[in-house]
């Protein structure tokens, strides 16, 4: 089983973020020998240098569409080495699974990539539609020189990208039940309210910031921000953090700051939503420094060539009718739709992602694979 062993492969290499640990190199020695120019694109601080790996192998027509597989070799700490049964690192097997870590996020896709990029090549040598691979070490981390570097760049040089299947681990149960053909946008706030530090047992010398901020979030929290849509859930307002305070019972804080995020759909905007939550602090009239960070804006792609031939390529190969979500974080798939008009998110189950002693079924692998040459059997078949 060539996924299995590519898959072994870069789960033994420390990949964690941006560290490639080697598995970009690996996969360009697959990727030569059938066609594949390959570029490393290296970007950020040499205190956190990120590999980028993009590889191309052109249709012989100069007016083919391109599909592009992506995905990410870096992978999240381990955790706590002691409570993982086997070294994450040394990919092992147990019951019918292959344990490691990057095993489900997301080494496991980028060997089924390849290895179903060699079957459909062997089968198809001269295809009439561009494959290319676009891998990065930045997904886990910041993901400011991974991906949305390559992509700036691509656009630069007037690449055409027509599909893109990101091998994030989409499945939910079973290997081919979910697609995600697009995610939610995100959209972060850093709210510092302040006030007038003082003794506790005298209020009246001091201003609370805690009291004055607690009825705006209350309004932000209750507040109806769009209805959604029927790719997408209602946009959602949710604090995740809130500091304030010296550590002492008898002091009133100065100040306070609040973390918050919006996750959007496509019926709000970012301008949109910054200026209602402005709106509300500024009723409370509230003294407060508000900064923002925009994540990534939504992106859909909707039933048409790439999502018809995913959902086939699922039902031949499993007999499940896929489902279409929208669900989840924010992933590389941000970037990439600025300059590709379809991108879809498929990959293995992902109940242990991110998890001590992640894991994918060894049974998933070969469908999985499969699952992707079909798609670009598929999308050959009207290139």
């Amino acid at each position: 089983m060539q996924t299995l062993y590519l898959a072994e492969q870069l789960i033994a290499r420390r990949s964690v973020t941006p560290d490639d640990g080697g598995c970009q190199q690996l996969l360009r020695q697959r990727l030569e020998p059938l066609g594949f120019a390959c570029e490393t694109i290296a970007s950020g601080p040499d205190s956190f240098r990120v590999t980028n790996l993009w590889a191309k192998r052109p249709a012989r027509r100069t007016d083919a569409r391109t599909v592009v597989f992506a995905g990410h070799t870096d992978v999240v700490p381990t955790g706590p080495l002691d409570q993982w049964t086997s070294d994450p690192f040394v990919p092992s097997h147990r019951d019918g699974k292959l344990y490691g870590r990057g095993a489900a996020d997301m080494k496991t896709s980028i060997a089924a990539f390849v290895v179903a990029v060699e079957e459909f090549i062997a089968a198809h040598p001269d295809p009439s539609i561009g494959i290319a691979l676009l891998i990065t070490s930045d997904e886990e981390g910041p993901s400011v020189d991974g991906t949305v570097v390559v992509c700036q760049q691509l656009q630069q040089r007037g690449e055409r990208l027509d599909w893109c299947i990101v091998g994030e681990p989409s499945s939910v149960e079973r290997v081919g039940d979910m697609i995600k053909n697009g995610r939610r946008g995100s959209l972060s706030g850093k709210l510092t309210v302040r006030g007038v530090q003082g003794h506790i047992a005298y209020p009246q010398l001091a201003k609370n910031p805690i009291h004055l901020v607690m009825p705006a979030l209350a309004e932000l929290a209750s507040i109806s921000w769009d209805q959604g849509n029927a790719f997408f859930p209602p946009t959602s307002f949710q604090c995740s953090n809130i500091h304030a305070g010296t550590g002492a019972t008898n002091v009133i804080p100065g100040a306070l700051v609040v973390d918050f995020n919006f996750r959007f759909s496509t019926e709000s905007t970012p301008e949109g939503l910054r200026a209602r939550v402005h709106q509300v602090l500024d009723r409370h009239a509230l003294d407060y420094q508000l900064d923002w960070v925009l994540g990534g804006q939504p992106f859909l792609t909707t039933p048409g060539e790439l999502v018809g031939a995913m959902q086939q390529a699922i039902r031949s190969e499993t007999g499940i009718e896929t489902e279409l979500s929208t669900t989840g974080g924010t992933s590389d798939g941000r970037f990439i739709s600025r300059i590709c008009p379809q991108v879809v998110e498929f990959g293995p189950v992902n109940a242990t992602i991110h998890k001590i002693d992640e894991h994918v079924r060894v049974a998933d692998l070969e469908p999985l694979k499969n699952i992707y040459r079909r798609t670009l059997e598929l999308l050959d078949a009207v290139g």
